[in-house]
């Protein structure tokens, strides 16, 4: 406040000197005059307002002071003239972070509709994968397979005893039940950057498995025994947001209680950190600490989006072993907490058919993922097939092979279908606003709606007499799906503006629940306030619903640095919310609000021109069906229409189409200039058609396997290991490629010809270039 600043040192993002100009140009014979008497001025800046100090310049001026000043009428014009440069350079500013977004939610939720798909190869794989490198069971078994231990409580507790921590280790030394000492030395040790042993994360988690065990799947708290209640959403292993929010608001304690709601781990680097403090606050305050289960607690979840990775790399002596034991302690984490009996925390958000009474007596620790059905569930989908397949010999005889790519086709067509119907506003059905199995692209009207893209038992096991099914009336679901179904929507939805409860097809799993959605549950069970995260909100919190619904996100900097802020809400015994928002920033608070939009946009458009090179081909072939003369170019509404048809996201792409592609003179579009700024790698040989085009597209599920082959961790898996799973999963992608053509594309990844392929070499395989990246990076 109170400092001076002269014109010339003033910015703008439009020239202070372009846009004086302009206006002098628009102003009578008079009034440039009195402009130009007015250039010698300086300006002061006091805080937030304005004043003009007339100094002479020289030798005194014969004209009266008072005739300077410039007219009323053209104050009222230039404040105009001001008022209307700055909304329109504030709107087109809002435009684009809103359209980069939308392009950053709209991958995300593509991604998790991919992760849905590789879940049920994953279920395929361990029908038909040989083990190579031995007889033990492989980690993907582990993970997907959670077999009961048949070791007991104590003798896993005595065999955790006895690792033995190395004297080198400077880390902190955990010591059961902990102290405030434990914890404070490990908020000091994280901060730091050091890792805590193996042997204390074992133990850590193994007491907190025996605690939770204990607790109901709904917490019931009580905001009178502390001033507030706090509560935070996701976090995604950011290490950061979680130490910013103990600093501002303290840590936890019986005077200082916490909720978190769900989401801790994946997408960023310090997830077992994160993990660790929560779960040591959680047994050293367990009436003050709570945790809520998010759909990110999910150990298929976790092999896509980073966890497993992460947590593989930072303990390669013991982290199979801590992945194991997080399976258990995952899926006994509670489901809901309510408060004061008004106020439901839950991730996600509900349905039409949420139950509170029937989700607490639910057995959760059964659902390990929710992104598969119990297996219980899908025996007796067997067992129901089975029996009915002797007297449908006819339709069996008429079903393709598992590999077919004539189901691939069904399967495509059956999830437009379910796309375009999430836009219906009206209320459906448990069957179709819950992510239960789906069903044939033939189904009959006896069989439930298309529901969105969880693996069902019949795309998961590739039964091959699934007409059978199709034409019979399901069963009445047993008890193990009706659970299992009641905890995906907990889980996994979303809050609409329109009524109703629709599937959520832009994620893939859950449902669209409507403000009359919200108010049926509310006043069914005496409440007044639902929270819940899961989506991330540029200001870190949103309410919806008539304010009956929060959203609350707890991680800043989500998509990219700058792109949102982060929140926390605190409930006193009044029940009135008030937020808190931050921002952990290095580098953000010194740029200017056009800077963070435009490092934003810029990130999200290299993100959207990946994944139109990754859909190549099929944009090709559809571009040129409107190109009819192979001319090169299409209307804007052509071009628009295909890309949405292909990748659909859901996109503005008439509002994008300058920052994706190029017009010519007659005001078409050169479709394939969408392609020019962007190119492999690595190139690639075609030893088949658009093989490697493929391959580009599934390399984050592709990566994945990669890392479950590699079981010793050296970074390397032999080349028959990479043949043998590629032909799996071309089966299961229906991707008709002949044994020659694998073995050519594993030879072409071999760079170094040593007969196996590491790590570094499948990235680089599959890598794609940005030109303009490059061109920066040769001319600085």
């Amino acid at each position: 406040m109170g400092k001076t600043l002269h014109a010339r040192d003033l910015r703008s993002p439009c020239s202070v000197s372009d846009t004086c100009s302009a206006r002098v140009r628009r102003l009578t014979r008079t009034e440039r005059t009195e402009t130009r008497q007015a250039e010698n001025l300086n300006v002061t800046v006091m805080g937030c307002g304005t004043s003009v100090a007339i100094e002479n310049q020289g030798r005194p001026s014969e004209v009266d002071v008072s005739a300077r000043q410039p007219s009323p009428a053209l104050t009222i014009k230039a404040a105009v003239l001001i008022q209307r440069w700055y909304r329109r350079y504030v709107a087109r500013l809002e435009v684009r972070r809103r359209y980069t977004w939308n392009i950053f939610q709209s991958i995300e939720y593509a991604g998790e509709q991919d992760q849905l798909q590789l879940s049920s190869f994953f279920s395929f794989m361990l029908d038909n994968f040989t083990q190579l490198n031995g007889n033990e069971p492989d980690l993907i078994s582990h993970l997907l397979d959670s077999a009961v231990d048949p070791v007991t409580e104590e003798v896993r507790q005595c065999k955790y005893e006895q690792i033995v921590v190395p004297d080198s280790y400077s880390g902190p030394r955990l010591s059961f039940p902990l102290s405030v000492t434990d914890t404070n030395a490990l908020l000091s040790a994280f901060k730091e950057q050091q890792t805590l042993h193996g042997k204390y994360v074992l133990q850590l988690l193994h007491e907190t498995q025996k605690f939770l065990k204990q607790m109901p799947n709904v917490i019931y708290l009580s905001s009178s025994y502390a001033k507030e209640i706090t509560i935070c959403g996701d976090l995604h292993g950011r290490l950061d947001d979680l130490l910013l929010i103990f600093y501002k608001n303290g840590l936890p304690s019986a005077e200082n209680p916490y909720i978190f709601n769900g989401d801790f781990v994946d997408r960023g680097k310090k997830s077992i950190e994160i993990i660790i403090i929560l779960f040591a606050f959680l047994l050293l305050y367990p009436d003050h600490m709570h945790l809520n289960r998010g759909n990110h607690e999910d150990h298929i979840m976790n092999l896509r989006y980073g966890f497993t990775k992460e947590v593989m790399q930072k303990y390669k002596t013991h982290g199979r072993e801590i992945l194991q034991l997080l399976q258990d302690v995952f899926s006994l984490l509670p489901i809901a907490t309510i408060i004061d009996n008004k106020v439901l925390v839950v991730h996600g958000g509900i349905s039409d058919k949420t139950d509170l009474y029937f989700l607490s007596s639910v057995e959760r620790h059964r659902v390990k993922s929710a992104l598969r059905l119990p297996k219980r569930s899908l025996d007796h989908t067997d067992v129901c097939c089975s029996s009915r397949s002797s007297s449908r010999q006819s339709s069996r005889a008429r079903v393709d092979s598992p590999f077919s790519t004539g189901r691939m086709k069904c399967k495509k067509k059956s999830r437009l279908t379910k796309q375009s119907s999430s836009s219906s506003s009206s209320s459906s059905s448990s069957a179709s606003s819950v992510c239960s199995p789906r069903a044939s692209c033939r189904a009959t009207p006896r069989l439930p709606p298309p529901t969105p893209r969880l693996p069902s038992p019949v795309d998961m096991l590739q039964v091959p007499f699934l007409d059978s099914i199709v034409s019979l009336a399901l069963p009445e679901p047993p008890r193990e799906e009706l659970e299992w179904r009641q905890i995906v929507d907990v889980l996994w939805s979303d809050p609409k503006n329109q009524n109703g409860c629709s599937p959520n097809s832009f994620r893939g799993g859950g449902c669209y629940f409507g403000p009359d959605v919200t108010e049926r549950l509310l006043k069914k069970h005496g409440m007044c306030l639902l929270i819940r995260s899961h989506e991330c909100k540029q200001e870190g919190y949103e309410l919806c619903h008539n304010g009956q619904v929060i959203t609350i996100f707890s991680a800043s900097n989500y998509y990219e640095e700058g792109s949102n802020r982060g929140a926390y809400v605190k409930l006193g015994p009044e029940l009135i919310p008030r937020f808190f928002q931050y921002q952990v920033s290095r580098s953000t608070r010194k740029l200017t609000l056009q800077q963070r939009v435009s490092v934003a946009e810029s990130s999200a458009l290299k993100a959207l021109q990946e994944k139109l090179f990754a859909h190549r081909s099929e944009l090709m072939a559809a571009f040129q069906q409107f190109d009819i003369n192979n001319t090169g170019r299409i209307s804007t509404n052509e071009w628009a229409q295909v890309v949405e048809s292909v990748l659909r996201l859901d996109l503005p792409w008439r509002t994008l189409r300058p920052r994706l592609v190029r017009l010519a003179s007659d005001g078409n579009v050169e479709y394939e200039s969408c392609f020019e700024n962007i190119s492999a790698g690595q190139p690639m040989p075609q030893v088949t058609p658009n093989l490697a085009e493929t391959m580009y597209r599934y390399r984050t599920d592709l990566e994945i396997i990669f890392n479950i082959i590699d079981k010793d961790h050296s970074g390397q898996i032999s080349i028959e290991e990479f043949r043998q799973t590629w032909k799996l999963f071309s089966s299961h992608l229906g991707v008709d490629v002949d044994d020659q053509a694998i073995d050519d594309m594993a030879r072409s990844i071999d760079f170094n010809k040593d007969g196996s392929i590491d790590f570094n070499e499948f990235l680089e395989a599959f890598r794609v270039v940005h030109k303009l990246d490059m061109k920066e990076q040769q001319q600085g």
